[in-house]
């Protein structure tokens, strides 16, 4: 007699992708799309200069500078809108698209994606962002390093950057053009980028656009944040007049130690 305890169980009389049939398919997204302020839905904007913010540091530096114009945002539907504020905040889910000292002899403009994008969703967001109706001369990326994804040892206390390029931008470094940020290694071989990040950088080599991914680490911290705004105010900013409340500061500090004391429940 067999024993149904330890006898190993029947084959299954179904096959796998039988089995696929019995779950619905997934429901179909609409595609995110891009909303401007302005009244004319056919000019097309060609900043010198697009910075598109994805790390947490970046993000606080940029949302506090001004003078800056909101020019539109960029609408993913399955993020609802109900607990965003009326004036823009850094705890909204949006992605606010701004225009820095248009008097400047260089247009800059700055996207803040305080979002997250899943990877099915990445490449559609950045075809909004780079090619259709923005086609920068350049772009800089700036994400944060993924522990999962780098290869080598990263120090909680030591703040460091590095740079990946598209072939033009690297093809314009080669005929003398300077950087858009200087002094930066690239990344290391054997490391990865994934997400937004890789599919904006991704966008730019496919338009032949200059592109810089910028990432850094760790994600927050009084030392990454330092090292992003210098980054920022030596090699992107100069000659462009701006101005900070000096309020990030405060803010970012304040989060980073809620962030410490968050972390350091998980392990006690």
């Amino acid at each position: 007699m067999d024993d149904v305890i330890t006898d190993l169980p029947p084959p299954s009389r179904f096959l796998l992708e039988d089995l696929n049939n019995f779950t619905p398919p997934p429901p179909h997204l609409p595609s995110p799309f891009l909303v401007f302020s302005s009244p004319d839905s056919n000019k097309i904007f060609r900043p010198s200069i697009l910075i598109i913010a994805l790390s947490s540091p970046s993000l606080h530096f940029l949302h506090h500078l001004s003078p800056k114009t909101l020019i539109g945002t960029i609408i993913l539907p399955e993020i609802p809108l109900s607990g965003n504020s009326i004036e823009p905040s850094l705890k909204d889910k949006s992605c606010n698209i701004y225009t820095l000292d248009e008097n400047a002899d260089k247009t800059i403009m700055i996207a803040l994606v305080q979002f997250s994008v899943t990877s099915e969703r990445a490449h559609a967001v950045s075809k909004l962002l780079i090619g259709g109706k923005i086609n920068p001369q350049r772009v800089l990326i700036l994400d944060s390093v993924e522990r999962r994804n780098f290869r080598g040892k990263l120090s909680s206390d030591e703040a460091i950057a590095f740079k990946l390029v598209t072939s033009s931008e690297r093809g314009n470094l080669t005929a003398g053009d300077s950087s858009v940020v200087k002094g930066l290694d690239y990344y290391p071989s054997g490391s990865v980028v994934d997400g937004l990040g890789a599919a904006l950088l991704s966008r730019c080599e496919l338009k032949k656009t200059k592109g810089t991914l910028c990432v850094s680490w760790p994600d927050l911290g009084v030392p990454v944040m330092t090292l992003v705004k210098s980054l920022l105010v030596k090699d992107v900013l100069t000659g462009v007049s701006y101005s900070d409340d000096g309020d990030y500061e405060a803010e970012y500090l304040k989060l980073s130690r809620r962030k410490d004391r968050v972390d350091s429940d998980l392990y006690t």
